[in-house]
């Protein structure tokens, strides 16, 4: 029971910091180191980026296993049972989402000019179809880190991560955010007043969800075969 609140407590905060840790890289190179919008300032911000993720990677290994992102809990869920599955969407995910509520809300009264997040660009459809590919696309990749054995494992591991979210991240920034994070998004949105919306609905919750699904189950349909044929045939050679 602890331990269930303190992973609880744990998705909230991070939560909070990540809502907050975005716009602080941004204010920071822009404003604190005075960068114009060039290509060395982008430079510059994508290491603060990745120092960020790196910083959050730690966070969750500290923690336990405290996320930010109801799709990372999510792809565990899928892959645990029952019960792990009604906690993460019971209790994880509502606290990632109120977390970033309140992260939002503390940077809208605190920094007025941080502006108003992520907004869907393009069309209902091409929305839904771009956060699914780069949800897809992510969660595969997290899988298989997961999955793999590397030398400098949480180095090596945080460092290939961080440099996928970000490429994804870019390829889909003018189009839909390229968020990948429905909390994230949720907390912006609500501020706006626009969370209950079917654009947001759709493109931020229900097409990165059947990303996510579909990446487990392929996840599960090519390298579970793979393994159990390792151990088949390493059964049969002792």
């Amino acid at each position: 029971m602890e331990r269930s609140k303190l992973i609880i407590v744990s998705d909230f905060v991070m939560s909070f910091m990540w809502v907050c840790s975005g716009v602080l890289v941004r204010l920071f190179v822009f404003k604190v180191l005075a960068f114009s919008h060039t290509h060395i300032a982008e430079i510059v911000k994508i290491v603060f980026s990745i120092a960020n993720m790196f910083l959050f990677a730690f966070l969750a290994k500290v923690s336990r296993g405290g996320a930010y992102n109801p799709l990372t809990v999510l792809a565990d869920a899928f892959s645990g049972d029952f019960h792990n599955f009604i906690f993460c969407v019971g209790s994880r995910i509502p606290a990632q989402v109120v977390g970033s509520i309140v992260g939002v809300k503390f940077l809208i009264d605190t920094i007025p000019e941080v502006g108003r997040g992520p907004r869907l660009n393009v069309d209902i459809h091409r929305g839904a179809l771009t956060e699914g590919l780069l949800t897809y696309a992510i969660v595969t990749i997290s899988l298989g880190l997961a999955a793999t054995k590397i030398h400098g494992s949480f180095f090596m591991k945080t460092w290939i991560s961080s440099l996928s979210k970000l490429t994804l991240h870019i390829l889909g920034s003018d189009l839909t955010g390229g968020c990948m994070n429905p909390a994230a998004v949720m907390g912006w949105a609500y501020a706006r007043g626009d969370h209950i919306t079917k654009e947001h609905i759709l493109v931020y919750w229900l097409a990165p969800i059947e990303a996510t699904i579909l990446a487990v189950w392929t996840f599960k349909l090519l390298v579970r075969p793979v393994k159990e044929d390792k151990t088949g045939s390493k059964s049969k050679s002792d």
